[in-house]
C-alpha cells in the first residue's frame, strides 16, 4: 500500500473517502501503457513534481491483496482531502469569549425556561444538602455513630425512587398539566413542612437524643419528596426546552442541585459556627452563630411558595405532540414495572447488579465517617466547609475530563483505576485522623487533608462519570430512560444502603471508659458517644479510648474491598465490557 508522504507544517490527518474510479473511455493500449508507466515513476518519486494523471486527483491507490493471488478487481480508490484546506476554519465553537457565550445564552429563545429549570432543581439540593451535608455535622455532637447512621436512613429516597417513577409519569391532571400536576402540590407540601420545621427544628436539634426518631422522619419526607420533584422536573426538562436547547438541561441540573447543596452545607455550616461568625461577622463574641436551622428553613419555605405561585400563574405546560405524545401513551404503568423485570432477569446484568451493590463497601467509612472523625479530633465545621468549597471545582474540573477518559473500547478502565485510588486514599485517610495533631490543626496538616479529600473526590467523579459511560453505552435505545434510571438508581443504591450498618458497628466495636482519679465519687462509665466523652470531660474525667471502631470498620471494609475487586469485580467488569452490545437488549426493535 502506498501513502502519499507528509510535508512539514501538515497536521498529518487525513479524511479517506471511498470514491470509485472514473469510468476511462476506451484507449489504445500504447495510451494506456504510458499511463501506467507515468503513474509508477510518479509513485516511486522520479517524477514528483508532474501532476497525478486525470481522473486521479490526489488519488491514494490501496490494492488489498488476497491469500493466494493479487487481483485487479480488488483494487480500491480512495480520495485524500487535503489538510491544508482546514486551515483557517474553527473546528470548535469553544474559542468564543464567554461574553459571547452568555449574550447567546441570553437570547436564547428558551432562556426563561433554561432559569425555570435551575430554579427547580436548586430548590432540590437545599434539603439534599441540609440531609446529607450539615444535620449530620450538627448531629454528631451529641450523638453516637449508630444514632447517626440511623438519620442517614433519611437519604434512601433518592435511591429508590426508581420504583415510583412510572408513577408519578402516568397519573397526573391533563388540563393543569403532566409535570405541574406533581411539582405544584410537592413544593406547597414542601414549604408547609419547611415553616413548620423553621419554628421547631432548632429545640429538636439542640437536644437529639430523645429526638432522633423524630428528626429522621422528618427528613426522611422532606428527602422523598424532593425525588418526587426531581423525576417531574426531569421529565419536564425533555418538553420545556425546545430540541435544539435540550444539551442545556443536564447543565441546568448540575449547576442547580449543586448550588443549592452549596448553600444548605457549606454556606450554613460556615454562618451557623459559633467560631466563624464571631471573627468574621460580630464585634462582639456571642454564643451562637450567625445563622441557625430554624430561620433558614423559614426562609427556603417562602421561596417554594413564590416559585409554586409562578407556576401556577404565569406558566403554561404545553403538551408534546406527535410521536412525542404517541410514545407518552405507548408504556404504561403496568408495562414499565414489567419492562424493569426483563432487565433485571437478563443473564449478564444480575452480575453487573451484584458490582453495582457491593463495589462501594471499601469507600463508605471514608465518605460518611472520616469527616465527623477529623470534627471530633478538633477540626472545626468551618474549616470543612472550607475544604468542601476547594473541592467543588475541582470535581467539575476531572468530571470533563474523566467524560474523555471514559471513552474508547474500554470505558470502564478509568473506573477500575479509580476504585484503587479511592481505597488507597481510604488507608491515608484513616492516618490523618490518627496522627491529628493534640494541640491543635495546623496549616501544614490541613493542607495534607485538603489534598486527601480532593484526591478521594477526584476517584469518585472518574468512578462516576465511567460508569455512566458504560451504563449510556449499554443502555436499550428504545426504552433507554427506564433502563438508565433503573441502572443509576442500583448504583446509588449501592453507596447508600451499608452507611446505617457500618456506623452502627464502629459503635459496636469502640471500646472507651471515662476514667477518674483515685478518690473521687464518680465511677467509670461509657464514653464512646460524643455526647459521653463532653459528659466525661465536664465531670473531670478522661475518656480513655481502648479501641476505637473507626479503624476496625475502615480496615475491615478496605480488606473486604480489595478481596472482592480481585476475586469477582475486576474480572466480572472486564468481562462485561466485552460483550456485544446486543447482549443487553431486551425490546425486539433493538435486538434487529
Amino acid at each position: 500500500m502506498s501513502t502519499p508522504s507528509s510535508t512539514p507544517g501538515t497536521a498529518g490527518r487525513y479524511n479517506l473517502r471511498k470514491r470509485k474510479p472514473k469510468q476511462a473511455t476506451p484507449k489504445s493500449k500504447k495510451q494506456q501503457g504510458g499511463r501506467r508507466m507515468a503513474e509508477k515513476a510518479r509513485r516511486r518519486g522520479r517524477d514528483t513534481s508532474s501532476p497525478p494523471p486525470r481522473g486521479y486527483a490526489n488519488d491514494v491507490e490501496i490494492t488489498i491483496d488476497g491469500i493466494h493471488e493479487r487481483s485487479p478487481a480488488q483494487r480500491q480508490v480512495f480520495e485524500v482531502e487535503d489538510p491544508d484546506s482546514y486551515a483557517g476554519v474553527s473546528t470548535s465553537k469553544d474559542r468564543r469569549s464567554l461574553a459571547d457565550k452568555w449574550r447567546e445564552l441570553y437570547a436564547n429563545k428558551d432562556f426563561g425556561n433554561i432559569v425555570l429549570l435551575i430554579a427547580l432543581y436548586w430548590l432540590q439540593g437545599i434539603p439534599l444538602g441540609l440531609a446529607h451535608g450539615s444535620i449530620p455535622f450538627l448531629l454528631k455532637e451529641k450523638l453516637s455513630y449508630a444514632q447517626v447512621g440511623l438519620f442517614s436512613l433519611a437519604g434512601y429516597p433518592y435511591s429508590l425512587k426508581l420504583f415510583w417513577s412510572p408513577i408519578v409519569d402516568s397519573l397526573y391532571d391533563r388540563k393543569f398539566g403532566r409535570r405541574k400536576s406533581w411539582i405544584v402540590p410537592i413544593q406547597l407540601v414542601l414549604a408547609l413542612v419547611f415553616w413548620w420545621m423553621g419554628s421547631h427544628i432548632d429545640s429538636l436539634v439542640r437536644d437529639p437524643t430523645d429526638h432522633i426518631y423524630e428528626i429522621t422522619y422528618l427528613f426522611l419526607a422532606i428527602v422523598f419528596l424532593s425525588a418526587t420533584q426531581d423525576i417531574a422536573v426531569d421529565g419536564w426538562a425533555l418538553t420545556l426546552l425546545s430540541k435544539e436547547n435540550l444539551s442545556y438541561a443536564s447543565t441546568c441540573q448540575t449547576v442547580g442541585i449543586n448550588c443549592g447543596f452549596f448553600l444548605s452545607f457549606t454556606v450554613f455550616l460556615a454562618l451557623n459556627s459559633v467560631e466563624f461568625s464571631n471573627k468574621y461577622i460580630y464585634s462582639t463574641a456571642h454564643e451562637q452563630g450567625f445563622l441557625q436551622l430554624g430561620p433558614y428553613m423559614s426562609f427556603w419555605a417562602l421561596i417554594y411558595v413564590l416559585v409554586t405561585l409562578y407556576l401556577i400563574l404565569f406558566k403554561k405546560e404545553t403538551r408534546p405532540a406527535g410521536e412525542d405524545a404517541e410514545q407518552e401513551s405507548e408504556y404504561g404503568l403496568v408495562e414499565t414495572y414489567k419492562t424493569i423485570w426483563r432487565i433485571c432477569k437478563l443473564p449478564h446484568m444480575r452480575l453487573f447488579i451484584v458490582v453495582l451493590l457491593f463495589s462501594k463497601i471499601g469507600f463508605i467509612p471514608n465518605d460518611s465517617i472520616t469527616k465527623l472523625k477529623l470534627i471530633e479530633h478538633g477540626l472545626h465545621k468551618e474549616d470543612m466547609a472550607l475544604a468542601v468549597l476547594i473541592d467543588f471545582p475541582v470535581q467539575i474540573f476531572f468530571g470533563y475530563y474523566a467524560a474523555r477518559w471514559s471513552q474508547g473500547e474500554s470505558k470502564m478502565k478509568p473506573w477500575r483505576i479509580a476504585f484503587i485510588l479511592r481505597l488507597i486514599c481510604a488507608a491515608l485517610s484513616m492516618l490523618t485522623v490518627h496522627y491529628f495533631p493534640e494541640s491543635g490543626l495546623t496549616t501544614w496538616y490541613f493542607c495534607i487533608i485538603i489534598v486527601t479529600k480532593v484526591t478521594a473526590s477526584m476517584a469518585g467523579t472518574v468512578q462516576f462519570v465511567g460508569m455512566s459511560a458504560f451504563i449510556t453505552q449499554i443502555a436499550d435505545p428504545v426504552i433507554g430512560g427506564t433502563y438508565m434510571t433503573l441502572l443509576n438508581t442500583l448504583s446509588n443504591f449501592g453507596g447508600t444502603w451499608p452507611v446505617f450498618f457500618i456506623m452502627r458497628a464502629v459503635d459496636y466495636f469502640t471500646s472507651a471508659t471515662c476514667m477518674f482519679p483515685e478518690g473521687s465519687e464518680m465511677s467509670a462509665y461509657s464514653c464512646a458517644a460524643q455526647e459521653d466523652r463532653n459528659r466525661c470531660t465536664k465531670d473531670g474525667g478522661v475518656c480513655d479510648v481502648a479501641w476505637d471502631g473507626y479503624y476496625v470498620m475502615s480496615t475491615m471494609c478496605i480488606v473486604v474491598a480489595i478481596a472482592l475487586y480481585y476475586g469477582f469485580i475486576r474480572p466480572t467488569v472486564v468481562k462485561l465490557e466485552r460483550l456485544p452490545d446486543h447482549i443487553w437488549r431486551v425490546s425486539k426493535d433493538s435486538r434487529r
